[in-house]
């Protein structure tokens, strides 16, 4: 436990019709006392208390004190809750008032970070508050109240407690050589385990990239040669002017990015420069860019100018983009077509007017290419953290069996068993570095 009290705005400080100051700490509830019509010493936890703050016996505003005594609490601390009214003016007296009688104000993130290294929550569902503050699209919403209520702790327990097995089973026979030798060992218990362990972190790393991708927003590049209406595109799915539309070729030299939703998910436009030689050193510096975020990106929005026969660049840029996730437009069917895509092996296709939005083909297309649902509901990780230790983890456990498949003596196994253990652990905060954690949490917003 703390033995500093700390204090923060937890609404957004605006004209609304209240306004919470928060305290956590050994001396929240006699802070709150001080300043308070009422004796709140004696009060239950998890009450209401009807009352004025006061300064120096003159109100300042008709208030609800909330109690909540540890460690049955956000941070498992004795904590306060001054819900005021929602001006501005009020709520910094009030807070003005907590601190001068001796209350620190809060970092970014500290309240939960308390929750968290008090023991209230791990790692997983201290990221998955501020998930659930900033979720944007309803999956992000689900995934975050799966998270909270520490799920992600439920899927990874039988990978560490399989891992921590391993381990004893190469503990036993370091100190009773004589139970089970060293290649038995390998070849019945290890290698076996090792493999089947693999293949269950490869399903949910799986499951994981696809979750985030379609949570966060699906990094998406409009790709086609000049004057194809890339341009068009993103202004009619943004349903705003953001990119110069003209009949020159060659207009857009640099990337124009927004986001849009679309059905249930959120999409990350980048919009390129049409992909070809050029002979202009600026435009051709944009081309580069459209090349590397061609390279980056989760989806492949090809537009092409179905009013026109296609030409070398646009065979080019089908081949580039065939082993890619992709769906190919067809613009411009506003105008007369000059082919049929079937005659020449293109489809599915989709065809759209960007010009006069209509736009409805290419929604029902990009509905269908992500079972948003689907991936909602399946257990995963969260974040990029996480995921990014689970691979860690991975790579280890695979180290791992592939000494066990050279011959290498149990021992020295052990080490990378017990790294891949050590990293799933990580996830969850049972192993961590204080820099790590301040980074995390300096990402909240204050009060929280």
């Amino acid at each position: 436990m703390f033995d500093d009290t700390i204090a923060a705005i937890a609404t957004p400080l605006a004209e609304s019709a209240i306004s919470i100051i928060r305290l956590s700490g050994p001396d929240s509830i006699a802070i709150a006392n001080s300043i308070f019509s009422r004796d709140l010493t004696r009060a239950a936890s998890h009450t209401i208390n009807y009352g004025y703050i006061v300064d120096e016996d003159q109100p300042v505003d008709e208030v609800l004190v909330s109690v909540f005594k540890g460690p049955k609490s956000y941070t498992a601390e004795d904590s306060v809750e001054i819900n005021a009214h929602g001006g501005p003016l009020v709520t910094r007296e009030i807070l003005k008032l907590v601190l001068s009688h001796g209350a620190r104000l809060a970092r970014p993130g500290e309240f939960t970070q308390r929750a968290f290294l008090n023991g209230r929550i791990d790692l997983s569902q201290a990221e998955a508050v501020e998930d659930m503050i900033e979720a944007s699209t309803d999956s992000s919403r689900k995934q975050a109240i799966y998270s909270i209520r520490g799920q992600i702790r439920e899927l990874l327990e039988p990978l560490i407690d399989d891992l921590m097995d391993l381990i004893a089973n190469i503990e036993v026979n370091i100190d009773y050589p004589e139970y089970e030798d060293a290649e038995q060992l390998t070849a019945k218990t290890l290698l076996p385990r090792s493999k089947a362990l693999l293949a269950r972190m490869d399903d949910l790393l799986k499951r994981s990239r696809q979750g985030v991708m379609v949570q966060d927003g699906i990094q998406t590049v409009i790709v086609g040669k000049p004057n194809v209406g890339k341009s068009s595109l993103l202004n009619a799915l943004l349903d705003e002017e953001k990119a110069i539309v003209t009949d020159i070729a060659g207009t857009t030299r640099d990337l124009v990015e927004g986001r849009v939703r679309v059905g249930g998910f959120t999409l990350n436009l980048v919009d390129t420069a049409g992909i070809r030689e050029s002979a202009d050193k600026i435009e051709q510096i944009g081309i580069d860019k459209s090349r590397q975020s061609l390279e980056a990106a989760d989806l492949v929005l090809l537009v092409l100018d179905g009013s026109r026969p296609l030409e070398k660049e646009d065979y080019d840029l089908l081949e580039k983009t065939q082993d890619r996730k992709r769906i190919v437009l067809l613009n411009k069917n506003d105008l007369p077509s000059a082919f049929e895509p079937e005659a020449i092996g293109l489809n599915p296709v989709v065809s759209i007017s960007a010009k006069e939005k209509k736009m409805d083909a290419l929604e029902k297309a990009l509905e269908s290419y992500f079972d948003t649902d689907s991936l909602a509901w399946k257990p995963r990780l969260s974040n990029e953290r996480q995921i990014g230790l689970l691979e860690q983890a991975r790579t280890d456990l695979l180290r791992a069996q592939d000494a066990m498949e050279a011959g290498i003596e149990p021992d020295l196994i052990e080490i990378d068993i017990e790294a891949s253990h050590n990293h799933l652990k990580e996830i969850l905060g049972e192993v961590h570095r204080e820099d790590l954690l301040d980074t995390l949490f300096s990402n909240f917003c204050l009060g929280k």
